[in-house]
């Protein structure tokens, strides 16, 4: 198994949990690269996860040779002393060419989590193809893109669509963060890649500030993925001289947006988060202009978060590339602190009622 970042690993921990329901009594040995989550589940991480956590098309380009000695050195392994499944999760670029590999040397492959080639490269349904047996398809328009190219693909739905609720006890979870239970909460995620705290973190960060200092009584939270996020994040509130005014913390993504009024986060498996907590955001995003001109030339969709993306049309304020300032996403962020907040979450209906199945892997 590899998963190439957090919201990967959370996926890889049910499948190791699902796979010891489904196989009471036997053992299961897994290992490749995961997280804390496959960890906990009695996983072997063979490499840091942290080190395949990159994003955009150009910015990977620094990391090359180390992710191809990586590649090389599963595969080499995987081939001498074959597993019987190997399982990607997500991280399509890394884990389709491991597939490709190891599927040619006899190897039985799938692939958790479709890359999205309903939004950009829609190519790459060849690609997924060649690379593995099967794939599992976490949203239900997904398996259609591949009805010609002959590949098995299974719906199993979205974990969070069977996690979340709408009851969220916003009371609780302000306690559990020590924030005050009358007072409002912006929530800032910066993403769990250190390149996008790096890209996106400080605009955060400042409309955050801009939103306090409008109103002493509202409180900021930014919860951090991972020890190293904590770390970044504390540097960039540290500089900005902002500790007292941001509530940092690791880990507790999901109390901090159910304590929110309004999320102001990077684009990515947060916002479907968001989206079932039925709590109003603001999505950023920002890449290397490199990446973002090539991304731009071959997409398919017009918006990059998820949820605007099932809803088919624009619902959540997408603030991207140059358009993405600290300004701009306080004006958006203060406007759905009333009703047009309510209104992002109830024009979002039909895209929680697509997700609303339970991820289901005992069943294949």
């Amino acid at each position: 198994m590899v998963a190439g970042e957090r919201s990967g690993d959370l996926l890889g921990g049910r499948v190791l949990r699902a796979l010891r329901q489904a196989l009471p009594g036997r053992t299961i040995h897994a290992e490749g690269v995961g997280g804390e989550a496959m960890i906990a589940e009695g996983f072997t991480s063979l490499h840091d996860i942290e080190r395949l956590a990159v994003m955009g098309l150009v910015e990977p380009l620094g990391r090359l040779p180390e992710l191809l000695r990586m590649r090389a050195r599963l595969r080499e392994r995987w081939l001498r002393e074959p597993p019987d499944l190997f399982l990607g999760i997500d991280a399509p670029d890394f884990n389709l060419g491991l597939a490709l590999g190891l599927r040619r040397g006899g190897v039985a492959t799938a692939q958790l989590v479709s890359p999205t080639v309903w939004a950009w490269r829609p190519g790459r349904v060849h690609k997924v193809a060649r690379a593995v047996r099967d794939l599992l398809c976490l949203f239900p328009f997904e398996p259609a893109c591949y009805q010609d190219v002959g590949l098995r693909t299974h719906y199993v739905g979205h974990p969070m669509a069977g996690e979340l609720t709408t009851e969220t006890y916003r009371g609780a979870a302000r306690r559990a963060l020590g924030l005050d239970e009358d007072a409002p909460v912006i929530a800032l995620l910066p993403g769990s890649r250190g390149a996008e705290v790096v890209q996106i973190g400080e605009d955060l960060l400042q409309a955050g500030l801009l939103l306090q200092s409008r109103d002493a009584r509202r409180q900021l939270v930014m919860p951090a993925a991972s020890k190293e996020r904590f770390e970044q994040c504390r540097q960039l509130i540290d500089s900005a001289g902002a500790s007292a005014e941001v509530r940092l913390v690791q880990g507790h993504s999901r109390d901090a947006m159910v304590a929110a009024d309004v999320v102001i986060l990077a684009s990515g498996t947060a916002t479907l988060e968001a989206m079932l907590l039925r709590r109003p955001m603001v999505i950023a995003y920002r890449v290397a202009p490199v990446s973002w001109t090539l991304m731009k030339r071959m997409a398919v969709t017009e918006y990059v978060g998820l949820p605007n993306i099932l809803a088919g049309h624009a619902v959540v304020p997408e603030l991207l590339q140059h358009d993405l300032t600290a300004a701009a996403l306080a004006l958006e962020a203060e406007g759905l602190l009333g009703a047009a907040g309510q209104a992002q979450v109830d024009a979002l209906q039909s895209a929680r009622e697509g997700m609303a199945r339970d991820f289901d892997l005992e069943a294949g």
